[in-house]
């Protein structure tokens, strides 16, 4: 059957600038890093971005090392680009990363001009695409001068492979340094994607939000939920064995007792609001309007629903967001 789209697909869907750049995205954008690849049932993956895309999520966020296994993520979204949203490609945001393991050897790794390069041939090739949206640097790499790196992204940029560069996982120094080679570059930069949730703040602590905001650049969050912490999964405890992104391993640096106890006052809030924690932990974030969109998984149709819900309370008197610090930062 061939796939034909939502004719309302726009009509709830909140949109955000990032900046004052021309680069606009959904509030939320589908991500990929878990659920899809080699290990994912095909039907199920491609019926979940279908309804995701109906439902006005035109951003599909991916990376080269999305798997398991690198490019695995890249090819199964390429399978259903080419068979169903080919059509849609100028509605649609497609992004992807390079810098975190890729292939063996030294250049399957980091920012190096070869290594950039190279890694987008290969996404553009898994996904049957000519061009990406935004491409990023998935992560600072201590060894390359960030020169090489910005002038790999001018020179991807004029090849017309890429349309945005964006940075992830850099700090606020770092990010600085990087807007200022692209803009002496005329590259346009538009985002930094970075962790960042209730409980993990460390955007706001190493100056990445306030460096964002003074050059009017964009911010895309990941890892919005703590990787189900921020859920009702864990409200009566948090096994010892959980396994977090690196990002938030901070969040139980005293404890699962002490989590627990964060999780249920923030629950409580929640509640007061009529939300789910979860979908307020998304409104939380896209209350800030630094914050362009907020990257969110979906491997059920459930969850796309509940994630979206969260899109029908964003308002937060002054005395919640207080509430919440003095739950979160202990202020």
């Amino acid at each position: 059957m061939v796939y034909r789209a939502n004719d309302n697909r726009y009509d709830n869907m909140l949109v955000r600038r990032a900046g004052n750049s021309g680069l606009q995205l959904p509030a939320l954008s589908f991500g990929t890093w878990h659920s899809f690849g080699d290990d994912a049932n095909f039907k199920d993956s491609q019926k979940i971005m279908l309804e995701a895309f109906d439902r006005g999520l035109f951003s599909f966020d991916l990376a080269n090392n999305y798997g398991p296994g690198s490019g695995a993520a890249e090819r199964m979204f390429g399978q259903v680009y080419r068979q169903d949203l080919k059509p849609y490609r100028d509605e649609m945001i497609i992004t992807t990363k390079a810098g975190f393991h890729m292939w063996p050897g030294v250049y399957g790794n980091f920012s190096s001009k070869k290594t950039l390069i190279a890694a987008l041939d290969r996404s553009l090739e898994r996904m049957g695409l000519d061009y990406v949206d935004i491409y990023y640097s998935h992560r600072f790499d201590p060894n390359t001068r960030l020169e090489e790196t910005a002038q790999a992204f001018d020179q991807i940029v004029r090849s017309g492979k890429a349309l945005y560069i964006g940075i992830s996982n850099y700090d606020g120094p770092q990010t600085e340094k990087m807007i200022k080679l692209l803009e002496e570059l005329h590259t346009p930069f538009v985002v930094n994607q970075s962790s960042y949730n209730m409980l993990n703040r460390q955007p706001e602590v190493d100056g990445t939000l306030d460096t964002l905001s003074k050059y009017n650049d964009g911010f895309v969050a990941y890892g919005p939920l703590a990787e189900g912490l921020l859920t009702n999964k864990y409200l009566n405890g948090i096994p010892e064995d959980i396994h977090l992104h690196f990002t938030n391993d901070v969040i139980l640096k005293d404890g699962t007792a002490g989590a627990v106890k964060k999780l249920n006052e923030l629950n409580e809030i929640a509640l007061n609001r009529d939300q789910s924690l979860a979908q307020m932990s998304l409104a939380w974030l896209l209350n800030n309007p630094v914050v362009t969109s907020v990257v969110t998984g979906a491997s059920k149709l459930n969850h796309l629903e509940d994630n979206l819900k969260a899109l029908d309370n964003l308002t937060f008197t002054q005395d919640e967001l207080d509430a919440i610090d003095k739950i979160t930062k202990g202020k």
